[in-house]
């Protein structure tokens, strides 16, 4: 475990590593393949599916902050899911995922399920009782997604790695939401990460990413043999723009949750809005675990909007500062309606066992001033109120 404080590691993983011109910033290897030394000599890089420079830094960098032991950077995050199902999980393996995880999730782990690839149950990871009778199956591997896209849940991850052990069962955790600097799920118990770096971690909206990090080093090995033999390796100039992204994570991630509280203060004073899911609130379920176990509760919110489905839709059109998008972590604030964007990859059945409404609306708070936002909010909220 490194000895620096996880803000020194995003900003200087490969500052000062060239060594042929000794530029400050690493350079980026574009290239798709790699010169032998002489015949019968196999260098540490060949072809850039199986390994780059510029890929590896960010997989370090990563691997570093989130105390692994090895990661591989891939092409986005449903390909480092698929990567970890891939490499670990046989026709005869279970999968215990959860109940309300992301809809790609849901879609990925389901429709492989159905192919036969291996066995998969949703369960609510909150219920101690449904958990029980999952672990009682003796599964090979636990999803873990807390918080929770998009209610914002929080699981007990040193509680469910400790049963998971029991059992002899290994476990994922979806970190995205909040990012190393704010929970690191390895130094709970949890056996792997995985991050859609598309999200926080490159934070700029305009890099499909993902990362598989591995607490375990023989472990980090066998997953970067199957990234390279079913090419689920991420672009170099992608790396490097995450790379660069992650340099300043740490005061983005200060000033995401600066705005993210400014944006909660005001929503909980709104007539139009019902129920806020959010794990700073005391009322919200798992908010003395994300206490226990966060670092912060980060800039991720969702409410129920109370009221009709014409006045939620001149709400969100009439917002000027949130973007109507999927995607989360960038720069700039967005709005989501799970039920028909994020989670439409869920039957109607799975979206009410999960919790998620026709009603709801998510929201990825930015950067920009929290007045702006919140005088956004509220002249749509103005404007909806009158709609009829």
């Amino acid at each position: 475990m490194s000895d620096k404080r996880l803000a020194t590691i995003a900003v200087r993983t490969g500052i000062d590593s060239d060594s042929q011109y000794h530029a400050v910033v690493p350079p980026i290897y574009l290239t798709s393949t790699y010169s032998f030394p002489a015949f019968g000599e196999v260098p540490q890089y060949d072809y850039s599916r199986s390994g780059n420079p510029t890929r590896n830094t960010l997989a370090d960098a990563l691997s570093e902050l989130e105390g692994g032991a090895g990661g591989v950077v891939t092409s986005c995050g449903t390909a480092a899911m698929n990567l970890l199902v891939t490499a670990l999980l046989g026709p005869d393996d279970l999968i215990v995922a959860p109940h309300d995880c992301y809809g790609g999730t849901y879609r990925l782990f389901n429709t492989r399920a159905n192919k036969g690839d291996f066995k998969v149950e949703f369960v609510d990871q909150s219920d101690q009782e449904a958990l029980a009778a999952a672990l009682a199956k003796k599964p090979k591997l636990i999803w873990v997604e807390t918080p929770s896209n998009p209610l914002v849940r929080v699981v007990d991850i040193a509680a469910l790695c400790q049963q998971a052990k029991e059992v002899g069962c290994l476990v994922a955790v979806d970190n995205t939401f909040l990012s190393p600097l704010l929970q690191q799920p390895i130094s709970l118990g949890a056996d792997f990460v995985v991050h859609s770096t598309t999200k926080y971690l490159n934070g700029h909206s305009d890099v499909v990413g993902g990362v598989l990090i591995s607490k375990d080093a023989e472990m980090a090995e066998t997953i970067a043999w199957w990234a390279n033999c079913i090419g689920a390796t991420g672009a170099p100039f992608d790396a490097y723009l995450t790379l660069r992204g992650l340099r300043t994570l740490a005061p983005r991630m200060r000033m995401h949750e600066e705005n993210g509280v400014a944006v909660l203060e005001y929503l909980q004073q709104q007539a139009m809005v019902g129920t806020i899911y959010h794990p700073s609130l005391p009322s919200h379920p798992g908010h003395d675990i994300a206490k226990r176990q966060q670092k912060g509760f980060g800039s991720m919110m969702s409410f129920e909007f109370a009221g009709s489905q014409a006045q939620l839709e001149v709400f969100v059109k009439e917002l000027k500062l949130f973007s109507l998008a999927e995607s989360l972590g960038g720069t700039e604030s967005l709005i989501a309606h799970p039920s028909s964007m994020t989670h439409r990859a869920m039957s109607d059945e799975a979206q009410a066992e999960a919790g998620i409404s026709t009603s709801l609306l998510r929201l990825s708070v930015g950067l920009e001033d929290p007045r702006d936002l919140v005088a956004d909010l509220e002249q749509a909220f103005h404007l909806a109120a009158e709609a009829h």
